[in-house]
């Protein structure tokens, strides 16, 4: 499957104007997740792991506090999510999920994002079906057996383990992504996650190596995170040069 870790989600806060729109896209999350399954992260595991990505992200307390209690207050804004599919700069595929509550909008941003980069936008299911929709979760180790003995030990349907430069990345169905999370911290008390997410894996990679191509490829993904509806874009290029 490749490095998954260096395929997360391009949503990185370098910049105020970046924090901002994260802050934005986590406020959302939060609010559909506390809106659609209640308050209490106790009782809401999709809720508690938002919760759990949001702080990691370093995310301020009053940002998460604040969509919760929107949501808690019955809220105003009705978001649906939207999912377009497509081909990148160098023929790579892009899966972009948006969080909206103007779906023409957010179809008009989309579509320009790919017109204006030398990238195509397809129909539903166009690449979809070349990625797996995974639990991943990564870590320092390098004993890939030991780490499948205990999930297995624990009943959790593993689909692939990978060790590379002294990190194991554990791949597995995205309905096992509470129980697989669960064994790993009883068995390995003092685990770090570097990675702890429900995303696309690419089935395989595409290897984008002209540097023109590769910046045309970065500035598509930045028109991307330029608009507020997006949320998550995964994709299979593997930049080389």
């Amino acid at each position: 499957m490749g490095r998954a870790y260096q395929n997360r989600k391009e949503s990185m806060a370098k910049t105020a104007g970046q924090k901002t729109r994260l802050y934005s896209r986590y406020g959302k999350e939060l609010y559909v997740c506390a809106k659609n399954g209640g308050f209490d992260p106790d009782g809401n595991l999709a809720l508690r792991q938002m919760i759990a990505k949001a702080k990691k992200d370093q995310v301020p307390a009053h940002v998460i506090d604040r969509a919760i209690e929107k949501a808690r207050g019955g809220g105003g804004e009705d978001y649906e999510t939207a999912r377009y599919e497509g081909f990148g700069p160098g023929g790579a595929m892009v899966i972009v999920d948006c969080l909206t509550d103007n779906g023409k909008r957010t179809f008009t941003e989309v579509r320009q994002a790919f017109v204006k980069n030398d990238a195509k936008l397809g129909g539903p299911g166009t690449v979809g079906h070349m990625f797996d929709h995974q639990a991943v979760f990564v870590f320092k180790g390098d004993d890939e057996e030991a780490i499948l003995e205990l999930l297995m030990m624990a009943d959790v349907d593993v689909s692939d383990i990978e060790v590379e430069d002294g990190m194991v990345s554990v791949f597995a169905p995205h309905t096992e992504f509470f129980k697989a999370k669960t064994a790993l911290n009883e068995a390995l008390p003092d685990i770090e996650f570097e990675v702890e997410e429900i995303t696309f894996v690419p089935q395989t990679m595409t290897e984008v190596t002209d540097p023109e191509v590769i910046a045309q490829f970065e500035k598509f993904l930045a028109a991307l995170e330029d608009c507020d509806d997006v949320q998550n874009v995964y994709h299979n290029a593997e930049f080389t040069n």
